[in-house]
């Protein structure tokens, strides 16, 4: 299911942007309002599942917290494994670690070491809601391949493109953006 321009439209349409939140200057997409907009998330669901029915994934991992919405949903709709890429400290066994920076300090992200059930060469594709500077997907996609996996494509509803963070990422899976902004 390839989205026409009247779907990209929906999409868009369904999510709200809020002015100076979390900081002045900062245009905040909200996506709640397209997770209480049934046409727009089932569209979006099936248009996610239609792209990666084929790519023979055994599990689809989410960041932290957004991440968690779509990629449960598209485990569940593919018949395979969900696993959550979370912040420090909110997992309660073995993990492995990847700190990024931040333009105020720095901060990290974790996996559980048998996150892939320890199984190697596995299919995972990683999925989040926004790419804006890509330091929390490239963590998040550089701790996956620690695990011997293979991480197919980095998937993100939204690539907004003024800090280049999807071509940064690349250089390290493939990137898919639903809409472009």
């Amino acid at each position: 299911m390839v989205l026409n321009d009247n779907d990209k439209k929906i999409l868009v349409d369904s999510i709200r942007s809020v002015n100076d939140f979390p900081k002045h200057g900062i245009v905040f997409k909200d996506i709640t309002t397209l997770l209480n907009n049934k046409v727009a998330f089932k569209l979006l669901m099936n248009h996610l599942e239609d792209r990666y029915k084929s790519y023979n994934l055994d599990y689809v991992a989410g960041i932290d917290s957004r991440g968690f919405i779509f990629g449960a949903a598209l485990a569940d709709r593919l018949g395979v494994g969900f696993v959550p890429v979370r912040k420090k400290g909110k997992l309660p066994t073995t993990t492995v670690c990847e700190k990024y920076e931040l333009e105020y300090g720095f901060d990290e992200v974790e996996i559980h070491l048998d996150a892939f059930n320890n199984e190697k060469n596995v299919n995972v594709l990683l999925i989040d809601d926004i790419i804006v500077s890509g330091g929390t997907a490239n963590a998040a996609a550089t701790l996956i391949k620690k695990l011997d996996v293979n991480l197919v494509e980095v998937c993100f509803l939204m690539n907004i493109q003024i800090l280049d963070g999807a071509k940064k990422l690349r250089e390290i899976a493939p990137v898919y953006s639903v809409l472009e902004i």
